[in-house]
């Protein structure tokens, strides 16, 4: 199981970052190629940088028995019945075989056991191999997640604006309009003018 983070994403071109900090760049990923992520499968193309994916591979081995079966024929050379036998094979070649329990071999059309055979005998028989095999079969599934949505913003300050009615002016000051130097000139007049008619009257007496 492999486990990393999407930290760069262009085309077809892949950079993960694995979990021991490594980066790996994985160029030309196939369009075939397909993640479930959060239930949905997607290709290279809706990958998204802060995505984790995970790789899980699953080996599976399966013991098995390969049994191969052969026609051998040849000539006794040595029989150590009933549990080998070599025989002169039509190569020339002399080759040992082991004689299976119930192994009936089959002389001039007649079927014999180990211990009806002889030396110079003409014998064919069926070799039976059975060759155990390990079957090994594995599956690759590729998951994944989006990445978290964005932190909410911060609570921030309401600004609240509150009116507040303007003061009134002062009144502007009033010009002085009941001012007494006119009526001290008035004054004066008036007394010039008096003064003036006293002189007249006592002129003409």
């Amino acid at each position: 199981m492999e486990r990393a983070e999407v930290v760069y994403v262009e085309g077809n071109d892949l950079v993960l970052k694995m979990e021991d900090g490594t980066l790996r760049h994985i160029a030309n990923v196939p369009d075939s190629a397909r993640a479930e992520v959060d239930g949905k499968e997607i290709g290279i193309h809706d990958v998204k940088v802060g995505m984790t994916l995970q790789k899980t591979i699953t080996v599976t081995t399966t013991p098995k028995t390969i049994t191969t079966v052969q026609s051998v024929s040849g000539k006794v050379w040595h029989i150590t019945p009933p549990t080998s036998v070599i025989l002169t094979l039509d190569n020339g070649e002399n080759q040992k075989f082991n004689i299976p329990k119930g192994q009936q071999f089959n002389v001039d059309g007649k079927m014999v056991d180990a211990w009806g055979l002889k030396k110079g005998m003409k014998v064919s028989a069926t070799k039976i191999t059975e060759v155990p095999e390990t079957h090994v079969n594995q599956t690759t599934k590729l998951t994944g997640s989006m990445p978290p949505p964005p932190p909410p913003p911060p609570d921030l300050p309401i600004l609240i604006a509150v009116l507040v009615p303007a003061a009134a002016p002062a009144p502007a000051e009033l010009p002085k309009t009941a001012s007494l130097l006119p009526l001290i000139g008035m004054l004066g007049f008036l007394s010039l003018l008096s003064s003036f008619g006293l002189r007249l009257i006592r002129t003409k007496l």
